[in-house]
């Protein structure tokens, strides 16, 4: 029996809830905003939250559990329709899902006041719900394929959990925070190896006399299984030379990986180019923490090139591709999109470099939330009118898979 409860979303209710990008990205482009410029005057003291976490833990669960759950909620019910050719979730049910999400934001704000148990449990329902729904959908379709993304979502539910729980009993949140981070990156990983050379190779067939990228092959499933260890080795002990070892060698690894795909073909066009650039924040990550475990630099430098470049440019990439893609509109980066994809790339390179240069770190902290606040908040206002309303333009009469 499909999860399906009302006919909200269809051509005689509300375009927000007719399909499960349109709430999601919306939300998390957004919130993603607002949350870092709320953060920055919070770190330094200048503002306070009624959260019962410390400002640096706020920050890093409100982006990790909080903005990049709703970009794979809303990837994840986009995506789901065609893996299996059911009806998208809609209506209600999203609904509910979006508002989920909406009052868990709230209440990790609020922490202080309701209490940290009462917090965690809302918290925590969104990705739990997210991996139900998602999960029923593709085991009823019998689309096994697609049941280890529900496994990395489940993953993320468990190191929210414990997220709460070890900041609660410890003060801070260093070991689940490092297992969230590590999910996310192997989920990038997997999805990015399905969709980047498939992308990428679908636009170059337009010239297909030069070299066109490797679709996904046991090199990367090796990529991928060689990334896990690292980062496993990463979360027990993130310094020492064994973790080092790992990490230079993952970073390598995924560095001939993304070679593979043809990258440097793809620059005239934008929504693929910034794919590709997104995942080469990957390799770096693992360079960094690499260099971090043998105390060359800060470890800090790597979450942020996994999070504020890979995480948040993939998603960027992602979101904008899926919503043209999806609401009939042409696949093609306007100048704006560009615009936004440039800030969001400079606030990763800058943050990193806040790390790498401590005697800046005030003034590139700054300058990172701006560029980050512009590409995101930027982007939400970009493409209100696609997540707000179902019109499509005259030459397109059906949503094109992405």
């Amino acid at each position: 029996m499909k999860i399906q409860m009302s006919p909200l979303g269809d051509e005689n209710g509300l375009a927000v809830l007719s399909f499960g990008f349109r709430p999601f990205f919306f939300g998390a482009s957004l919130f993603s905003g607002l949350a870092i410029a709320i953060w920055v005057p919070f770190y330094f003291g200048e503002i306070t939250l009624p959260t019962a976490f410390a400002p640096v833990d706020w920050h890093i669960h409100e982006m990790l559990f909080g903005f990049l759950p709703a970009v794979i909620g809303g990837f994840l019910l986009t995506a789901i329709p065609n893996w299996t050719g059911r009806a998208p979730v809609k209506g209600r049910l999203l609904l509910l899902m979006t508002v989920v999400w909406l009052i868990g934001r709230i209440a990790m704000a609020c922490s202080a006041n309701i209490g940290w148990f009462p917090a965690m449990l809302i918290d925590v329902s969104f990705l739990l719900l997210t991996a139900i729904v998602a999960g029923y959908e593709v085991l009823v379709a019998k689309n096994t394929r697609n049941v280890k993304v529900v496994v990395l979502v489940l993953a993320l539910f468990a190191c929210n959990v414990a997220f709460h729980l070890e900041a609660h009993a410890h003060g801070a949140a260093d070991i689940s925070m490092r297992a969230g981070i590590a999910v996310i990156v192997v989920l990038l990983a997997v999805i990015a190896g399905r969709i980047v050379p498939a992308f990428t190779r679908i636009w170059l067939m337009r010239a297909p006399q030069g070299r066109m990228p490797i679709p996904f092959s046991r090199f990367d499933a090796a990529a991928v299984g060689v990334a896990a260890v690292a980062l496993l080795a990463w979360v027990v002990r993130p310094e020492g030379a064994i973790t080092g070892g790992l990490c230079l060698f993952a970073g390598l690894f995924h560095l001939a990986r993304l070679a593979r795909w043809a990258g440097y073909r793809t620059w005239p066009n934008r929504l693929l180019v910034i794919l590709h650039i997104g995942y080469a924040f990957v390799p770096l990550g693992f360079l960094l923490a690499g260099a971090a475990a043998f105390g060359e630099i800060g470890r800090s430098a790597a979450i942020h090139s996994w999070m504020a470049g890979a995480a948040g440019i993939m998603t960027l990439a992602v979101m904008s591709r899926a919503s043209l893609g999806h609401s009939g509109r042409p696949l093609a980066a306007t100048g704006l999109t560009q615009t936004v994809y440039a800030f969001a790339v400079a606030a990763a390179l800058v943050r990193i470099g806040a790390v790498l240069f401590p005697e800046w770190n005030s003034g590139l902290i700054h300058l990172a939330a701006a560029l980050w606040f512009v590409a995101f908040f930027g982007f939400a206002l970009i493409y209100a009118p696609v997540f707000l309303t179902v019109s499509l333009p005259p030459q397109a009469s059906m949503p094109r898979k992405h």
